[in-house]
C-alpha cells in the first residue's frame, strides 16, 4: 500500500511536468491539468507527512509533534487504560451486560446436561486429589489439634453437659438406660452365686464356723438377689427413684456447683490430653484422606455420584425457578460490581504496565503493521481529493477572474 500511495504521488508529479511543458507551449487545457496535478502532489505530501509523523520522524528531521507513538507510548497506554476503565469497567455497563447475559439460566442449562455435570465432577475430583496430596499429614494434624482439640479444651465442659443431661432426664429418656443397668445387675447376681458366697466367707471372722458362714452368705445372696429382682421389675422402686434424684442433682451440679464443674474440666483435660486421643486425631485425618482419595478416584463412588446428581439438580432449578435465577444473578452481579468498583485501577494497570514494558520502536512497528494499510488510503485519498480541489479552484479562478 505504501508503494501504491507513493506511485500515485509519482504519477501526479509526472502529470505536473507534462502539463507544465504543454502549458508553456500554449495549450489551454494544460493549465487545468497542471493545477490538478500540483494540488494532488501537495495533498499527497501533506498526508504522507501526517501518516509518517504518527510512527517516526519524517526524513529523520527533529520536527516537533512527530514520531507520536514512540515518544508518547506511555501516555497513550495510560489514556487507553483510563478509557477502558471509564467506558468498559463502569458499574452501569457491567450491570447491564450481566443482566443481558442471563448467566444463571445459561449455567443451569449447561449443568443439567449429564456430560457437563460429569465433566465438572471430574474436575472437582482432580482438584480434591491435588489438594489432599499436597497437604502434609503433620501440618493437617497440627491444624486439627489447634482448631479442634484446643478449641474443645477452651470451652467449659460441665455446663453444656449438664444442660443436655437435664433435658434428657426431664424427658425420661434415661429410663431405658436404667432398665438396662438393673437387668444386667440382676443377671450378674443370679449368675455369680459362688462369687457372692466366697466374698462373704472371706469377710467372716476367722473364728466363725464354716457352716455358719455358708448359711449367712447364702442368706445374703438370697436377699441381694431378691433386692435386684425388685429393682428390676418395679418401675416405682425406691432405688430407681434414688437413681433419678441422683442424676437430676448431678446434672444441676454440673451447671452450678463449682467443685463439680472443676472436676468435670479436670476430667476433660485428662481425656483430651491422653495419647490415645492424640492418636485418634492423627488416624482420623489418615482415614478421611484415604476415603477422599478413593472416592475422588472412583467415578462410581457414592461421593462423586452425589456431587454429579447435585450439580444436575442445581442446573434444573436454575433453569426452572426464577427466584433462584434472580438470587444467583444477584450474587454474580454484586461480586463482579464489587471487584470492578474497588479494583478498577488494578485491572486497567494490565494495559498501562504492558504498554510501558513495550519497546517504543517495536510498539510503533507493531501498530503500523496493524493499521498502516488503512492509513495509506489517507495518502491516496489526499492525492485524489487534492487534485479535485486544485482543479476546482483553478477552474473557478479562470471563470471569474
Amino acid at each position: 500500500m505504501k508503494a501504491v500511495a507513493g506511485g500515485l504521488l509519482l504519477f501526479a508529479a509526472l502529470v505536473y511536468i507534462f502539463a507544465r511543458w504543454q502549458e508553456s507551449n500554449g495549450a489551454a487545457w494544460a493549465g487545468y491539468v497542471r493545477a490538478a496535478a500540483e494540488a494532488g502532489m501537495v495533498g499527497a505530501l501533506a498526508d504522507w507527512f501526517a501518516v509518517t509523523a504518527l510512527f517516526r520522524r519524517p526524513l529523520g528531521l527533529p520536527i516537533p509533534h512527530t514520531a507520536i507513538i514512540p515518544t508518547r507510548k506511555d501516555v497513550i497506554g495510560r489514556s487507553l487504560g483510563d478509557f477502558v476503565g471509564s467506558n468498559f469497567l463502569s458499574e452501569q455497563v457491567v450491570r447491564d451486560k450481566l443482566r443481558r447475559a442471563e448467566i444463571s439460566r445459561r449455567l443451569g442449562g449447561w449443568l443439567d446436561d449429564g456430560d457437563h455435570a460429569e465433566r465438572v465432577t471430574s474436575e472437582l475430583a482432580t482438584a480434591v486429589r491435588g489438594a489432599v496430596q499436597v497437604l502434609r499429614d503433620d501440618d493437617v494434624q497440627a491444624v486439627l489439634e489447634q482448631a479442634v482439640v484446643r478449641k474443645v479444651l477452651a470451652q467449659p465442659f460441665g455446663p453444656p453437659l449438664g444442660r443436655i443431661l437435664s433435658q434428657v432426664f426431664a424427658d425420661g429418656s434415661h429410663h431405658k438406660l436404667v432398665d438396662l443397668v438393673c437387668d444386667r445387675a440382676y443377671d450378674w447376681v443370679r449368675d455369680n452365686h459362688e462369687t457372692v458366697l466366697r466374698v462373704v466367707s472371706q469377710r467372716a471372722p476367722s473364728w466363725s464356723p464354716k457352716f455358719f458362714d455358708a448359711m449367712v452368705a447364702d442368706k445374703i445372696y438370697v436377699e441381694v438377689l431378691s433386692f435386684a429382682w425388685a429393682v428390676k421389675t418395679d418401675p416405682e422402686h425406691p432405688m430407681r427413684k434414688a437413681v433419678d434424684r441422683f442424676l437430676v442433682e448431678f446434672a444441676d451440679d454440673l451447671q452450678h456447683d463449682p467443685r463439680t464443674m472443676a472436676k468435670a474440666e479436670q476430667i476433660q483435660q485428662q481425656v483430651l490430653e491422653h495419647p490415645e486421643v492424640q492418636n485418634l486425631v492423627a488416624s482420623a485425618w489418615g482415614t478421611a484422606k484415604k476415603m477422599l482419595l478413593d472416592a475422588a478416584e472412583d467415578p462410581s463412588s457414592e461421593l462423586r455420584v452425589r456431587v454429579r446428581d447435585g450439580l444436575r439438580s442445581l442446573g434444573r432449578r436454575l433453569v426452572e425457578e426464577p427466584d433462584i435465577q434472580a438470587k444467583v444473578d444477584g450474587w454474580v452481579e454484586g461480586a463482579t460490581v464489587y471487584v470492578v468498583s474497588n479494583y478498577r485501577d488494578e485491572l486497567t494497570t494490565l494495559i498501562t504496565d504492558t504498554v510501558e514494558r513495550w519497546d517504543a520502536q517495536e510498539t510503533s512497528r507493531k501498530i503500523e503493521l496493524q493499521v498502516g494499510r488503512d492509513l495509506q488510503f489517507i495518502r491516496i485519498n489526499g492525492t485524489v481529493v487534492g487534485s479535485l480541489a486544485g482543479l476546482a479552484i483553478y477552474s473557478i479562478s479562470q471563470l471569474f477572474f
